[in-house]
């Protein structure tokens, strides 16, 4: 006999029928009006532009489901997904203390082809072999890629050496121009060197970064700075720009213009030497001359610029005295506001006085945004703004400039207009389907 089972509940009816499975409904789609897809397709495309990836394929995702018949979405949201892939991938095997690029190369016993038609390169940079790659790059040659790692890898070890905040006096009988921007227009900084004059250990000379990206020769930019900097190590001065960092190169063009040119592994020793690049340098105790700008703490001097250990963090972050230093921009009000990029903040006039009266300064030289005259006098003269691109990216119609400073410490600024180029468009090697969208 089987043993009785007990019951719980009520007993049941006559006309007990069987419980109905609980039913789930699936969340109702609710179509957005097309005034807002278009704000989500403006806001994928700016978090795109400053590499915020994870939010941008957010707000691609909704356009597409809205507007299923836009292919342009379509693809932006196919690219943006592969982005954020291939960054995770990236982060998963990074790896805090990398072996150095240079690692494994032996450039004593690389070969140079007997076809290379150019000056040899030594153990030393010498005028005449930069003479020759000047000419080289105008012509479209390329360099021998064992000169490509020897530039490189000797630059490397010389910023290695600076400090974060190079110091320099122009002596009598010296001058230094300082140039903004370049973006890789490497046939606009032939017409800064016939306008300004060559490098010499008479005419110093500071870029103020983003030498690359964008530009269609920043391999051919970036390598001649080098070089004069091989040539000229007291007298040729480099810092970086938020162009210098690994994430921009690789939405913006420099990654790939150094694949296609050269390999791998001549980017990767670029990326490891932009890390080593000084931040700032300072001109006669008098210019404080860094890329972007200004802090977010008025309490931030010289002094904390001076002991700020670049070298801690490759890359600048979304955060920090670095982040700020290569992001932020100065706005016509007082005090701070938001960043219209995204990343760091605005700075006002009142911020920049408070700083250049603590630290004894004349005024701040950064960078970092295009001027309609290539250079522009703000903050009651405290901000000076130069670029040295013009008709940036074939499109903008600015013009370039550059300042020109002697022994007596007056600014005297030169303006110049673009000069014609081989046919090859702008951002020619950036991440697919980016030049279409800026």
């Amino acid at each position: 006999m089987t043993p009785s089972r007990s019951r719980t509940g009520p007993p049941p009816s006559s006309s007990t029928q069987r419980p109905s499975k609980p039913t789930t409904r699936s969340p109702r789609f609710t179509p957005i009006e097309p005034r807002g897809i278009r704000a989500y397709y403006r806001r994928a495309s700016a978090n795109t532009a400053i590499l915020h990836h994870k939010e941008a394929l957010r707000d691609w995702k909704l356009v597409v489901k809205n507007a299923p018949n836009d292919a342009t979405a379509k693809l932006r949201l196919e690219q943006c997904n592969k982005i954020v892939k291939r960054d995770a991938f990236l982060k998963a095997i990074e790896v805090e203390d990398a072996p150095s690029a240079a690692e494994g190369l032996d450039l004593e016993n690389m070969v140079v082809d007997p076809s290379y038609d150019g000056v040899k390169l030594g153990n030393e940079m010498t005028l005449e072999f930069v003479e020759d790659m000047i000419e080289r790059f105008k012509n479209g040659k390329k360099l021998a890629r064992k000169y490509v790692f020897q530039i490189i890898i000797a630059v490397m070890e010389l910023v290695k050496n600076e400090p974060t905040m190079v110091e320099v006096d122009v002596e009598d009988g010296q001058e230094i121009t300082v140039c903004g921007d370049t973006h890789g227009q490497y046939f606009d900084l032939m017409e800064i060197f016939r306008l300004a004059g060559k490098p010499s250990e008479k005419h110093m000379f500071l870029f103020n970064g983003d030498f690359v990206d964008r530009g269609s020769w920043s391999t051919e930019i970036a390598l001649l700075l080098y070089a004069y900097k091989w040539l000229y190590p007291t007298k040729f001065f480099l810092n970086r720009g938020n162009h210098e960092t690994d994430d921009m190169n690789r939405m913006y063009g420099f990654e790939g213009e150094c694949r296609a040119k050269y390999n791998e592994r001549v980017f990767k020793l670029f990326s490891e030497s932009f890390s080593a690049l000084p931040l700032a340098t300072l001109i006669g105790k008098k210019y404080f001359v860094l890329h972007g700008g200004l802090f977010s703490d008025d309490n931030i001097s010289l002094d904390d610029v001076r002991k700020l250990n670049r070298f801690k963090q490759r890359q600048p972050g979304q955060s920090g005295l670095m982040m700020e230093m290569l992001w932020t921009d100065p706005q016509t009000q007082p005090g701070r506001g938001p960043s219209k990029r995204g990343v760091g903040l605005q700075f006002g006039p009142d911020v920049t006085k408070r700083f250049c009266e603590k630290n004894g300064l004349e005024a701040i030289i950064r960078s970092h945004e295009v001027r309609m005259d290539g250079y522009e006098v703000e903050h009651d003269g405290k901000c000076i703004t130069v670029f040295s691109a013009p008709h940036y990216c074939d499109s903008t119609g600015n013009k370039g400039a550059f300042i020109k400073i002697g022994p007596e410490y007056k600014l005297k600024f030169t303006q110049f207009d673009a000069v014609p180029h081989p046919d090859i468009k702008p951002m020619a090697y950036a991440s697919n389907g980016l030049q279409g969208m800026l």
